[in-house]
């Protein structure tokens, strides 16, 4: 009798141990199939330092300009910043004007204007030639795009229409269906794949692996200037090393020293957009609804509602994403 209840008891321990083990396994293997949720992305830019002459102290002084974020309505992490600073030690009073973007958390756009991209065929789709209204309640800022393809051919595709085809070894913007950005030497065909949702090309790189590339240096195929002066105002945007957008612009620059400034900025490849005076433009919003419009480039020949109303050129739209890879707005 001894031994039936000894031995009773050694069944029951030996169950109770192999039941605690599968609980064990059990809860483990639940912890390992529950969705992870991916942290909230805080990352900020460092701030633009650079070197200046004082005059108490004959000696280079470090500068450091921190950026302002110019969405704190939206009441998130901060996903447009700006900041100034003088484009080279030698220029203090020629000033940069950059933008940071979060793509991580923004759905970039691209819209065709009334004129540009060029002539469509019959019956293309040329949206709304503005940004859409339905859209202004989560818009964040707005800047010009590249230029008109007469004066330097490229392709554009947006909303599933391709109005220019694709052009090997050209610089392009390109948002993806995953919502991932990039600016990548186009190596496709005429026609962007389904994994695209919008491609604009604008000449080639400007940057490439973190380095000015060198064709940078001739400055003649970098766009036809106003009165034919090698320095004038010229945009580019960029892709720094964690996926975020760069837009830069800035009066009195060649393609050489424009790049040199996406270089400071961290830019890992980079491409010109627009150039001379008329056309640079970067417009922020004090509130939800497009309401409280800014310049944040200092341009007389450009208004705050520019992109408001119906609009001569393509241009850029940043909005507030709410999933990875949503559409644009139309």
């Amino acid at each position: 009798m001894g031994r039936f209840v000894q031995a009773t008891s050694v069944v029951a321990v030996t169950l109770l141990s192999l039941s605690a083990t599968l609980t064990g396994l059990s809860s483990s293997a639940q912890a390992q199939e529950s969705p992870r949720v991916a942290p909230v992305d805080r990352y900020l830019p460092p701030p633009v330092c650079y070197s200046t002459s004082s005059t108490a102290v004959q000696t280079p002084v470090e500068v450091c300009k921190p950026w302002k974020p110019m969405d704190a309505w939206t009441q998130r992490p901060f996903t447009v910043l700006t900041t100034t600073f003088p484009t080279s030690p030698q220029s203090p009073g020629v000033v940069a004007y950059a933008a940071w973007i979060r793509s991580s958390r923004t759905l970039l756009a691209l819209y065709p204007g009334y004129k540009g991209p060029g002539p469509s065929a019959p019956g293309v789709d040329r949206g709304p030639q503005m940004v859409p209204p339905g859209a202004t309640v989560d818009l964040l800022a707005t800047f010009n795009s590249g230029f008109y393809e007469a004066d330097g051919p490229g392709g554009f595709y947006t909303h599933h229409t391709l109005y220019f085809p694709m052009i090997k070894g050209l610089a392009t913007v390109v948002r993806y269906t995953n919502g991932k950005v990039d600016i990548v030497d186009w190596t496709g065909g005429p026609h962007p794949t389904s994994s695209v949702q919008m491609a604009r090309q604008n000449l080639p790189l400007l940057v490439d692996n973190s380095q000015p590339t060198t064709l940078s240096a001739q400055n003649l195929k970098w766009g036809l200037t106003l009165h034919g002066l090698p320095a004038v105002w010229r945009t580019a945007i960029g892709i720094d090393p964690r996926g975020n957008l760069l837009y830069v612009a800035a009066p009195a620059q060649t393609a050489s020293s424009l790049a040199a400034v996406m270089v400071r900025l961290h830019a890992v490849r980079a491409m010109e957009l627009d150039i001379n005076p008329e056309w640079p433009i970067f417009v922020t919003y004090a509130a939800r609804g497009a309401a409280g419009p800014s310049l944040f480039v200092p341009n007389p020949n450009q208004i705050p509602n520019r992109f408001l109303y119906s609009s001569t050129k393509d241009f850029f739209a940043v909005f507030v994403s709410t999933r990875p890879g949503e559409a644009q707005p139309w």
